[in-house]
């Protein structure tokens, strides 16, 4: 099946190739005769639809990449002559990247994953406008995603997923994770840190991160952990206070319109509680709860949202259930008093019988 799918992507790009097929081209061209026309800054090829193409690349800018000891053909092996003129195919990264390849590529299944998701699937179903590997690592600069060059790394993938998601890519600047990453600080979470890397599916899709009942695991990756939101003075109680509710309750029984946590902090454009456009201000609280409480008044706003029944701040509900606590405490002392009592009085008559 993962063949077939495999198989199915590359005839959609044009290329009925397998992994590990031989190449059809020679890779004795040269970067030298490449870079002949390419090495030029002011080569670039006008497309049918008005946009200009940039065809400039340097030798440096290969031999800075990962890539740095591999040829031109070594990727666009369909070129077998100088000056070829017949354009070459999109480049495939499929003949390396693959568990058990020769080539000295990471061994890993970070393709099939592709295939699998999202953005595998569309192209799989003629969208040409779907993203490849090179639309997200670079084509010839591409680096190691530690690399703070990198188009993958922390703090440019955003940017990279932006070129095609604009809209949410401007929503999440504007968001607290967005405006703290753009500071420096690289714990919080960037696209990849939600939706997954290679394994992006359709929030849709039970497989997916973001799908209703995962959204507050994924939340408490970060949310939950005292090193991450001790550093900035964010308590950690929320994924807890959250679970013991009865919207938490009835997520982790499957239900999938149940509030979870995305859907009262938004998704992408979230922002602290005091900011005036943050879904969880107290003015915005009646319309947010509004989406699922029809006719949700400014009584909503009251009281605290995330309520930890053990801490005394909870007002009411910390009497409350400290009082069923220890009315439960008492009742259970009672009823072991009651039944030793009784079990002493039936054994002292039983030996008066005697």
């Amino acid at each position: 099946m993962r063949k077939f799918a495999l198989a199915a992507v590359l005839f959609a790009l044009g290329w009925g190739g397998l992994p590990g097929l031989p190449r059809d081209a020679s890779a004795s061209i040269s970067l030298e005769k490449c870079t002949l026309c390419h090495g030029k800054p002011e080569f670039r090829k006008l497309l049918v639809d008005g946009q200009i193409r940039d065809l400039f690349v340097t030798g440096d800018t290969l031999k800075g990449s990962v890539h740095g000891k591999k040829g031109c053909t070594d990727c666009h092996f369909d070129v077998s002559e100088i000056p070829h003129l017949v354009r070459p195919r999109r480049v495939t990264c499929t003949h390396c990247h693959f568990r058990g390849n020769q080539e000295g590529a990471p061994q890993s299944d970070n393709v099939l994953a592709y295939f699998d998701s999202a953005h595998g699937k569309a192209i799989a179903q003629g969208n040409t406008k779907a993203p490849l590997c090179q639309d997200c690592h670079g084509s010839h600069a591409i680096l190691k995603a530690k690399d703070p060059g990198s188009k993958v790394a922390r703090v440019n993938v955003a940017e990279t997923c932006g070129k095609c998601h604009m809209e949410i890519y401007a929503q999440y600047k504007g968001s607290i994770h967005g405006t703290a990453l753009a500071k420096g600080i690289v714990e919080v979470p960037s696209c990849t840190g939600c939706h997954g890397e290679h394994k992006i599916y359709a929030h849709t899709d039970p497989k997916s991160t973001i799908f209703a009942t995962h959204v507050s695991e994924q939340c408490s990756k970060c949310h939950s952990s005292i090193a991450i939101m001790g550093k900035f003075g964010i308590e950690t109680e929320q994924v807890a206070t959250y679970k013991e509710s009865f919207h938490g309750v009835a997520s982790q029984f499957g239900s999938r319109t149940v509030a979870n946590c995305s859907s009262c902090h938004g998704v992408h454009d979230i922002r602290p509680p005091d900011d005036p456009l943050s879904t969880v201000n107290l003015k915005n609280v009646p319309k947010t709860c509004g989406k699922c409480h029809p006719g949700a008044n400014p009584n909503f706003a009251v009281g605290k949202i995330h309520v930890d029944a053990k801490k005394k701040e909870s007002g009411i509900i910390y009497w409350t259930a400290t009082f069923f606590k220890w009315l439960t405490i008492g009742t259970m002392l009672a009823l072991i008093a009651h039944i030793f009592l009784d079990m002493y009085g039936r054994t002292r008559r039983l030996r008066g019988e005697r």
